[in-house]
């Protein structure tokens, strides 16, 4: 069975955007920008701990999540390949 690429990279970066976007808002409620999210803006510029840079790294998160995706699913799809080459599906 093959992973459609773009729809497996489309889940992944949103659901990566989605982590960064609602984990900094939720950091911001609390009053504390906290350890992996005070770190993030040396991965991604422009990404800060405010509202418009939780937004940024939205997109960064995106971006990054379905790159992973993409890639995750083409090795997949090779090691499906080499792995039940002579082999019947299930």
């Amino acid at each position: 069975m093959a992973l459609r690429k773009r729809a497996f990279g489309l889940a992944i970066g949103l659901f990566w955007g989605l982590i960064i976007l609602l984990g900094t808002w939720f950091l911001l409620l609390r009053g504390s920008p906290g350890e992996v999210f005070s770190k993030a803006s040396s991965f991604y510029i422009g990404y800060s701990y405010t509202w418009g840079g939780a937004v940024i790294g939205f997109i960064y998160g995106f971006v990054t999540g379905f790159i992973a995706g993409v890639f995750i699913a083409w090795l997949y799809e090779i090691f499906c390949k080499m792995l039940y080459k002579n082999k019947p599906a299930d």
